[in-house]
């Protein structure tokens, strides 16, 4: 009597994080990889993204570097198609742009408000948009939306950002119920708090000092986290989760 055997898995397709910076893009870029996911990253500029791709094919991950601008239809719509038909299915996407700039409302400019929509929202839909395509074909995928405190509430000088923010939220929660019925897991993840990036330390250092005192967040902590919303089964799947250093207020 022959035994059963089952079938081997499926390997893992791609990973793609649209904004993979330094800290929270390649923390998340990093975990992906060390599950075998084939991982696709972006920066407008590709020279910035040799640091992580050298990083990820060091510890034995499969990584693809893109330059592209997450605001540009045809350059988001062009990313797609090279990935779908030349590396592999993506299975999850992330959406990591912030655009966080402060500025009071009486000297913004229209240009720098329209800026800052563009990439914290505009780049958002297009992106989740060309993968949603793709993945409702497909009847499975994740796509994770980075928010911020901003997400939630209109601090001063934050007009732009909590604009933009607050409408990236709001698409993530329409993409969520009108795809989470055809098999797509849609989350949308609010930062409470600083990160541990280099924009912290060196403009605000006061509280960058607070991470000896695990006061800031910690990048590999939200990686994670995303981790976790993609494994989860569908029967418990989480749209919205907030994560915050233990002394910070809300």
């Amino acid at each position: 009597m022959k035994s059963f055997k089952a079938p081997a898995s499926p390997p893992p397709g791609v990973a793609l994080i649209i904004g993979a910076g330094d800290a929270t893009g390649g923390a998340i870029a990093r975990r992906f990889a060390r599950e075998g996911y084939t991982t696709c990253v972006t920066r407008r500029s590709l020279d910035k993204l040799q640091p992580l791709l050298a990083q990820i094919r060091a510890d034995g991950g499969t990584v693809h570097g893109f330059a592209s601008d997450a605001r540009r239809e045809d350059e988001v719509t062009a990313l797609v198609e090279q990935i779908e038909s030349s590396i592999a299915p993506i299975e999850v996407l992330v959406f990591n742009i912030g655009a966080n700039a402060p500025a009071s409302i009486l000297e913004e400019t229209a240009r720098k408000y329209f800026k800052i929509w563009e990439m914290a929202c505009l780049g958002g839909f297009l992106n989740g948009r060309e993968v949603a395509r793709r993945m409702v074909q497909r009847g499975r995928g994740t796509i994770i939306f980075t928010g911020a405190t901003a997400s939630l509430r209109g601090s001063a000088n934050f007009a732009a950002f909590a604009g933009a923010k607050m409408a990236l939220r709001a698409l993530a929660q329409s993409m969520a119920r009108e795809l989470g019925p055809r098999g797509l897991h849609v989350a949308h993840v609010v930062i409470d708090g600083a990160i541990d990036t280099a924009f912290i330390r060196d403009n605000f250092p006061e509280r960058y000092a607070l991470k000896e005192q695990q006061g800031i967040v910690n990048p590999e902590h939200i990686a994670e986290t995303y981790w976790m919303l993609h494994q989860q089964p569908r029967d418990a799947w989480t749209h919205e989760m907030d994560l915050r250093p233990w002394c910070e207020k809300f």
